[in-house]
């Protein structure tokens, strides 16, 4: 009996612990977006919570630990400026293995901080001083991209070949060290366009669609955020 009991309150906590939200921190500012409909799919991502913060908040509460109250952390912001102290916080973020998932623009922020395309695993590489101009990044809005998946994870699990009506980047770096998930060969993008990786101890994923809204009430699309965000908090 007492077997039977304890197998019992094993099984409903299972099922207890599946039935919880994933609860994400999600980051934007420093671009513009079309606000309400990318709420609005965020609204509707099956067991998915979010809380939301606009930059320069969003880091404030990085430095204050405070994402240690989220399962994920989801960055689609594109960000100039970061201080010693917002370094050492992802630092400190990606040390306590916490799971990050970055769209679209988030890979130009930071552009005078090395470490930040490494965490994310490229850069679009934006004019400067100093930069050379065949290392310079390019983009072009209204695009159909037509992607096939390059590798199956819980990330691209049941897609084949999403496409996406929204902006392309080209000439980005990205590192060595990623796993590609899905890869286009339009010839004016870069040929990956969602991957994963490691940094220290934090599980990455990047995902290059997500201009505007006709990628955010794309099925293919949201499919495959929500299958990001809950790889990330190893719920899938």
């Amino acid at each position: 009996m007492k077997r039977i009991c304890l197998l019992t309150f094993f099984i409903l906590s299972v099922f207890i612990l599946a039935a919880q939200p994933v609860k994400i921190m999600l980051v934007t500012g420093g671009h513009s977006y079309d606000t309400i409909q990318f709420f609005e799919m965020f609204d509707a991502l099956p067991g998915i919570e979010y809380e939301h913060y606009q930059q320069p908040k969003a880091n404030n509460k990085l430095v204050k630990d405070l994402a240690k109250d989220f399962d994920v952390v989801v960055f689609y912001d594109m960000w100039k400026s970061i201080s010693a102290l917002e370094k050492d916080a992802y630092m400190r973020l990606t040390g306590q293995g916490k799971p990050l998932l970055f769209l679209h623009h988030a890979i130009a922020s930071y552009q005078k901080w090395p470490e930040f395309e490494k965490i994310i695993g490229g850069k679009y590489v934006e004019a400067g001083r100093n930069i050379p101009e065949e290392e310079h990044s390019n983009y072009e809005h209204d695009v159909w991209v037509y992607t096939r998946v390059e590798k199956y994870t819980a990330v691209t699990v049941g897609l084949k070949e999403p496409r996406f009506f929204d902006e392309i980047y080209g000439n980005v770096r990205i590192s060595e060290d990623v796993i590609p998930l899905l890869r286009t060969t339009h010839p004016k993008s870069m040929e990956y366009v969602a991957w994963q990786h490691k940094y220290k101890n934090s599980q990455i994923v990047y995902l290059q669609p997500g201009h505007d809204y006709r990628t955010y009430e794309s099925g293919e699309y949201r499919k495959l955020v929500t299958q990001a965000i809950k790889y990330l908090a190893g719920t899938n």
